[in-house]
Protein backbone atom coordinates (compact mmCIF):
# COMPACT_ATOMS: atom_id res chain seq x y z
CA UNK A 1 0.00 0.00 0.00
CA UNK A 2 1.78 3.35 -1.19
CA UNK A 3 1.42 6.15 1.54
CA UNK A 4 0.08 9.52 0.15
CA UNK A 5 2.38 12.40 0.31
CA UNK A 6 2.40 14.83 3.11
CA UNK A 7 0.54 17.78 2.51
CA UNK A 8 1.85 20.89 1.85
CA UNK A 9 1.14 22.60 5.18
CA UNK A 10 2.33 19.30 7.00
CA UNK A 11 5.53 20.12 5.13
CA UNK A 12 5.57 23.80 6.40
CA UNK A 13 4.89 22.35 10.17
CA UNK A 14 7.51 19.73 9.97
CA UNK A 15 10.28 22.31 8.67
CA UNK A 16 8.89 25.03 11.43
CA UNK A 17 9.79 22.40 14.14
CA UNK A 18 13.12 22.38 13.10
CA UNK A 19 14.12 25.73 13.86
CA UNK A 20 12.84 29.02 12.75
CA UNK A 21 12.37 30.01 8.98
CA UNK A 22 11.23 33.59 7.17
CA UNK A 23 8.22 33.76 5.00
CA UNK A 24 11.05 33.74 1.88
CA UNK A 25 12.56 30.88 2.97
CA UNK A 26 9.65 28.68 2.89
CA UNK A 27 8.33 29.42 0.24
CA UNK A 28 11.58 28.37 -1.92
CA UNK A 29 11.57 25.22 0.36
CA UNK A 30 7.91 24.52 -0.67
CA UNK A 31 7.40 25.87 -4.07
CA UNK A 32 8.04 22.38 -5.87
CA UNK A 33 5.25 20.86 -3.74
CA UNK A 34 2.70 23.54 -4.54
CA UNK A 35 -0.14 21.91 -6.38
CA UNK A 36 -2.13 24.37 -7.21
CA UNK A 37 -1.02 27.88 -7.59
CA UNK A 38 -1.66 30.23 -5.13
CA UNK A 39 -1.94 27.63 -2.60
CA UNK A 40 1.57 28.51 -0.65
CA UNK A 41 0.95 32.19 -0.35
CA UNK A 42 -2.47 31.10 1.08
CA UNK A 43 -0.73 28.83 3.49
CA UNK A 44 1.91 30.92 4.35
CA UNK A 45 -0.52 33.75 5.12
CA UNK A 46 -2.24 31.28 7.22
CA UNK A 47 1.10 30.43 9.37
CA UNK A 48 1.62 34.12 9.91
CA UNK A 49 -1.41 35.27 11.27
CA UNK A 50 -1.25 31.97 13.67
CA UNK A 51 2.38 32.84 15.09
CA UNK A 52 4.38 30.30 13.07
CA UNK A 53 6.18 32.32 10.94
CA UNK A 54 7.63 35.79 12.61
CA UNK A 55 10.32 37.68 11.06
CA UNK A 56 11.68 38.82 14.55
CA UNK A 57 12.03 34.91 16.20
CA UNK A 58 13.87 34.67 12.77
CA UNK A 59 16.29 37.36 13.47
CA UNK A 60 16.64 36.37 17.00
CA UNK A 61 17.47 33.13 16.79
CA UNK A 62 20.27 33.76 13.75
CA UNK A 63 21.84 36.12 16.29
CA UNK A 64 21.88 33.71 19.25
CA UNK A 65 23.42 31.15 16.97
CA UNK A 66 25.65 33.08 14.80
CA UNK A 67 27.14 35.38 17.48
CA UNK A 68 30.16 33.00 18.78
CA UNK A 69 31.24 32.09 15.89
CA UNK A 70 31.06 35.12 13.06
CA UNK A 71 30.96 38.80 12.99
CA UNK A 72 28.22 41.42 12.33
CA UNK A 73 28.84 41.79 9.04
CA UNK A 74 28.50 38.12 8.41
CA UNK A 75 25.28 37.70 10.20
CA UNK A 76 23.94 40.88 8.56
CA UNK A 77 25.11 39.10 5.03
CA UNK A 78 23.17 35.69 6.39
CA UNK A 79 20.26 37.77 6.98
CA UNK A 80 19.94 39.48 4.41
CA UNK A 81 19.95 36.12 2.46
CA UNK A 82 17.13 34.73 3.91
CA UNK A 83 14.85 37.77 2.54
CA UNK A 84 13.93 39.68 6.01
CA UNK A 85 13.12 43.09 5.92
CA UNK A 86 16.38 45.81 5.08
CA UNK A 87 15.28 47.80 8.32
CA UNK A 88 14.64 44.91 10.64
CA UNK A 89 18.02 43.47 9.53
CA UNK A 90 19.58 46.84 10.43
CA UNK A 91 17.84 47.42 13.53
CA UNK A 92 19.08 43.78 14.44
CA UNK A 93 22.97 44.06 13.87
CA UNK A 94 22.77 48.07 14.72
CA UNK A 95 24.90 49.89 17.06
CA UNK A 96 23.98 47.89 20.25
CA UNK A 97 24.75 44.84 18.70
CA UNK A 98 28.37 46.06 18.56
CA UNK A 99 28.61 46.80 22.70
CA UNK A 100 27.36 42.84 22.39
CA UNK A 101 30.37 42.11 19.15
CA UNK A 102 32.78 43.49 21.42
CA UNK A 103 31.85 41.62 24.22
CA UNK A 104 31.24 38.81 22.22
CA UNK A 105 34.69 39.19 20.58
CA UNK A 106 36.75 39.48 23.70
CA UNK A 107 34.99 36.05 25.44
CA UNK A 108 35.95 34.19 22.47
CA UNK A 109 39.41 36.30 22.73
CA UNK A 110 39.66 35.06 26.46
CA UNK A 111 38.81 31.51 25.46
CA UNK A 112 41.29 31.22 23.18
CA UNK A 113 44.40 32.47 25.06
CA UNK A 114 43.47 30.27 28.07
CA UNK A 115 43.46 27.51 25.94
CA UNK A 116 47.00 28.40 24.78
CA UNK A 117 47.93 28.89 28.56
CA UNK A 118 49.32 32.11 27.70
CA UNK A 119 48.05 35.52 28.43
CA UNK A 120 47.92 38.28 26.22
CA UNK A 121 49.07 41.41 28.21
CA UNK A 122 51.86 39.54 30.35
CA UNK A 123 55.06 38.40 28.82
CA UNK A 124 55.77 38.51 25.72
CA UNK A 125 55.22 41.18 22.49
CA UNK A 126 54.47 38.41 20.55
CA UNK A 127 51.64 37.92 22.45
CA UNK A 128 50.30 40.95 22.58
CA UNK A 129 50.54 41.11 18.75
CA UNK A 130 48.36 38.23 18.14
CA UNK A 131 45.96 39.19 20.57
CA UNK A 132 45.61 42.85 18.37
CA UNK A 133 45.30 40.77 15.10
CA UNK A 134 42.73 38.78 16.68
CA UNK A 135 40.64 42.32 16.92
CA UNK A 136 41.11 42.96 13.44
CA UNK A 137 40.19 39.80 12.14
CA UNK A 138 37.03 39.51 14.36
CA UNK A 139 35.60 43.02 13.29
CA UNK A 140 38.13 44.57 10.47
CA UNK A 141 35.33 48.17 10.85
CA UNK A 142 36.40 48.91 13.88
CA UNK A 143 39.42 49.63 16.22
CA UNK A 144 39.32 47.11 19.21
CA UNK A 145 42.31 46.02 18.49
CA UNK A 146 43.98 49.48 19.34
CA UNK A 147 42.17 49.93 22.72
Amino acid sequence: MALASPSLKMRALRLLGSREYSRAELCAKLARFEETPGSLAGLLDELQDKGFINEQRVLESVLHRRAGQHGSARIKQELQGKGLAPEAVAAAVAAPAGHRTCARASGVAQKIWRARRRCPCGGSTNALHGGARFWQRRNPATDQGRR
